[in-house]
């Protein structure tokens, strides 16, 4: 017997375009939102009356017309009818902020927390965590679920840390944090979590890495616009690969990683500047501050260069030292590359981050928001 499509089936998936058309392109107009979708006036002021009585859409002012008459109710679908949590966990701070349904944060608090795999440290953050939801306008049923992005490697189904070195956190479990959270929660890799913020403000992006230079490097790989896990979660570990086999070591245990020469704890080596100090001595032409900057700089190119040998896509540059990355820079790294490459290049793949601010903990909440769009309301 053929399986057939149900009259309910079809309400509830009616439902779905006319929310997702709304969310794309309104504020619109029920004859716009018939017109577009190929559905009668009568199937779509149903469905916008059962949406808007659930609160998932509003009138927002009316569409303005040439024509003579009355002007047609718009709407557009409330961003605040559910949101997220995303936490970013670091060795020495707690960032956390909330995300609506539109992917803009609000309500974000920095903490001074230093990371123990401790019972307490758990009790700690997982208490500053309910207090920050206790503070936030919205009701907590709203809260779709809370993210929880850190630097360590994380397993398919976002359970389990499975490396985590530079937190001393391996084997760390999600049970830890829902068990006193009461709410879903997910680990997630933090470069995956910056690469997830940068597919959702760059539409137009498809396949990319994202380099995440931070105090730590990290990076990610979209193909499709999906971010490639692996099937151990180890997918796009670069910061691992070894460029000098006799240089400095790495917190892995291996000497002369990318990670080594490429992140913000390899550009401050042998100072006892903080990054903030170091900045400003570089923003006031500091011969030595420059000088690091250079030297940075080239291997950073050295990087891309590798990268772009074995995968002709965009490179795109986030984390914290993006935000310091000038077209002064880029031209010196696109000469630098040219002078390594065995073929003619075009310097048109190597783009700054839309985002480099609150990339991650925006990030680590998007997954619930997609979850949420792609299914859950109906």
């Amino acid at each position: 017997m053929k399986n057939s499509i149900t009259p309910a089936q079809i309400s509830q998936n009616n439902l779905k375009l006319i929310y997702q058309y709304i969310y794309t392109n309104g504020p619109v107009s029920q004859q716009d939102i018939a017109y577009n979708l190929r559905l009668s006036r009568t199937t779509v002021t149903t469905k916008i009356s059962e949406l808007e009585t659930r609160g998932l859409i509003r009138k927002t002012g009316q569409i303005a017309s040439d024509l003579a008459g009355r002007k047609a109710a718009a709407y557009s679908i409330d961003p605040e009818y559910r949101f997220a949590i995303g936490i970013e966990i670091l060795s020495r701070q707690v960032k956390m902020l909330r995300v609506d349904l539109k992917g803009v944060s609000s309500h974000r608090i920095v903490m001074d927390l230093h990371y123990e795999n401790t019972e307490e440290y758990l009790d700690t953050l997982c208490g500053e965590i309910n207090k920050f939801i206790d503070g936030l306008p919205s009701g907590k049923d709203r809260i779709l679920g809370i993210g929880l992005a850190l630097p360590g490697l994380v397993s398919v189904d976002g359970k389990e840390i499975l490396y985590g070195k530079i937190l001393n956190c391996t084997g760390l479990k999600i049970s830890a944090f829902s068990s006193r959270l009461k709410y879903p929660c997910c680990f997630l890799h933090d470069s995956d979590a910056a690469a997830d913020s940068e597919l959702w403000h760059s539409p137009e992006l498809k396949s990319f890495l994202y380099l995440n230079i931070s105090e730590h490097l990290g990076s990610s790989m979209v193909f499709g616009r999906k971010i490639v896990s692996g099937p151990h979660g180890r997918a796009s570990t670069l910061e691992h690969i070894r460029i000098q086999p006799r240089g400095k070591e790495c917190y892995c245990g291996n000497r002369g990683c990318i990670e080594t020469v490429c992140s913000i704890s390899a550009l401050l080596d042998g100072t006892d500047m903080t990054e903030e100090e170091y900045f400003a001595a570089h923003e006031k032409g500091d011969a030595e501050a420059r000088k690091r900057w250079k030297k940075f700089l080239g291997y950073l190119a050295l990087t891309i260069n590798n990268l772009h040998l074995f995968c002709d896509t965009t490179i795109v540059l986030g984390g914290y030292l993006a935000a310091y990355i000038d077209e002064e820079d880029i031209i010196y790294l696109y000469e630098e590359i040219e002078r390594l490459t065995p073929f003619p290049e075009e310097r048109n793949y190597i783009q700054i981050s839309k985002m480099p601010k609150h990339s991650i903990t925006i990030g680590a909440a998007l997954p619930y928001i997609r979850h949420f769009l792609d299914g859950e309301l109906i």
